[in-house]
């Protein structure tokens, strides 16, 4: 159990389309919803959220503390909230999918993703990431996923270490079922809240995107779910997270194991 969840924690789901290669663009079509957000705690963005799910988005790739990391950390402090989206970054001769967990004292956490979407030739041009990160916000303890993490359940398994999965997406409209049926499952077994963030539109290669950025709660209820562009905060009670493990503390027989 977690002694220092005693506040519901408002999260703030950005459903958005996203110009293919063109984090200029992307940016200042981001800037125009953050107008649309009041008070909240946690920001979540899509995939990829500066160039898509693309082939050639290695082209305009960031480097650390580059571009977008700065407009992140600059909307995290302005509106007092944590941000977190991922971006294509170069390091050294490596390049990575990384999830930034940006923060407005000006410092930030990142989780290069793990699962690497293999039938879209993502393993060949990126490096997996090798170590799962557990962050905090407002006492909640969270775990960042990215898209295709979400089908390996090992990977995101509950050890008594966090509230809140989030799982950051670029999802086809072709695998939706599946998107929302694992979201629920990830809640269900994890006994914690999952927030899936995915975004709209359609790419490059005519690949539609239907959204569907959706709340579960430790239940496997969906308290929320939306395929429209725009911007959606709800808010996740600790009572009812606090008092469902209490009623239904599963996870006491859980098997223990080890990833190697």
């Amino acid at each position: 159990m977690n002694e220092n969840l005693t506040s519901n924690l408002r999260v703030t789901l950005v459903q958005t389309a996203i110009h293919p290669k063109n984090p200029q663009n992307n940016i200042e079509h981001l800037n125009k919803l953050c107008e649309f957000i009041s008070a909240t705690d946690l920001i979540l963005l899509p995939e990829v959220f500066t160039t898509g799910f693309c082939a050639g988005a290695r082209d305009v790739a960031e480097t650390p503390n580059g571009f977008a990391y700065q407009w992140m950390l600059t909307k995290a402090k302005e509106l007092n909230a944590v941000v977190a989206g991922t971006l294509v970054v170069k390091e050294g001769d490596d390049y990575f999918n990384r999830l930034v967990w940006a923060q407005p004292n000006g410092q930030t956490i990142e989780y290069n993703k793990r699962h690497l979407f293999r039938m879209a030739g993502e393993h060949l041009r990126y490096q997996a990431g090798d170590k799962r990160v557990l962050v905090s916000v407002k006492g909640w303890r969270v775990l960042p996923m990215v898209c295709y993490d979400l089908r390996f359940p090992v990977w995101s398994r509950n050890r008594n270490d966090y509230d809140l999965a989030i799982y950051l997406a670029n999802w086809p409209n072709q695998r939706a079922l599946h998107w929302n049926c694992l979201l629920q499952a990830r809640a269900i077994e994890n006994l914690s809240y999952v927030v899936g963030v995915n975004r709209v539109g359609e790419d490059e290669a005519g690949q539609v995107y239907q959204g569907d950025s959706s709340i579960y709660s430790p239940r496997g209820n969906c308290d929320f779910v939306s395929q429209a562009e725009g911007v959606f905060t709800q808010t996740l009670s600790h009572e009812l997270l606090t008092d469902y493990r209490k009623k239904f503390p599963a996870h006491m027989d859980a098997d223990e194991f080890e990833i190697k």
